[in-house]
């Protein structure tokens, strides 16, 4: 069974990876999220889909990928972008990517009674995006059979989400729970990299 620490353990490895030079390419971090992703996972099961954007490497892990195998791929420089489709896995890069394409993933799986599910990883800004509520409401509106993960660390990069938007409420906190789990975390890393500047 995959633990916090397992979590952690991984992303110290791409940290080093990454310190080292082994890796040209941008990388994502995840830290301070790791109980509440295993607690999510523990109702995700192998025939379920994930969607998840660029930082996607502990929804990997959970998914079951083998840690070898994912530190490869982020050693290619497809950190933010990993899909494992045998393993219904598919992160996007691009703000918003991956909600249109899960959308259509659920409805697929409503049109074929299918007994599979989808899961929607986003942050805090994405979900305040134009294509976030298009693509909650619609979910919500056809009783799609998908769930949507908000990861909220309260920023945008560097900036305060709320300030950017200049409110007190995120408009996702009106939405039907049901269809919508949030959760806010603190991650110790950067945006992006792991707070070291690297010149390759």
């Amino acid at each position: 069974m995959i633990d916090a620490k397992y979590l952690i353990s991984f992303e110290d490895q791409v940290v080093k990876a990454f310190n080292d030079k082994k890796i040209r390419a941008p990388v994502h971090l995840s830290h301070g999220n790791e109980n509440q992703l295993i607690k999510i996972f523990k109702k995700i099961s192998k025939n379920d889909w994930i969607f998840c954007s660029w930082r996607a490497h502990y929804q990997c892990l959970l998914k079951g990928i083998p840690k070898k195998e994912l530190l490869n791929e982020i050693i290619k420089g497809r950190s933010m972008s990993l899909s494992f489709l045998n393993n219904k896995i598919y992160s996007s890069s691009i703000v918003g990517g991956n909600l249109p394409i899960a959308v259509g993933t659920a409805l697929a799986i409503k049109l074929k009674k299918s007994r599979s599910k989808v899961f929607c990883f986003i942050g805090d800004m994405t979900s305040q995006a134009g294509i976030a509520y298009e693509s909650i409401t619609y979910s919500i509106n056809h009783k799609l059979p998908i769930h949507f993960i908000i990861e909220d660390n309260q920023e945008s990069v560097l900036t305060p989400t709320k300030k950017v938007w200049n409110t007190k409420k995120l408009f996702f906190e009106n939405f039907n729970k049901k269809y919508i789990t949030v959760f806010k975390y603190k991650n110790k890393y950067p945006h992006a990299g792991t707070g070291t500047r690297i010149q390759f």
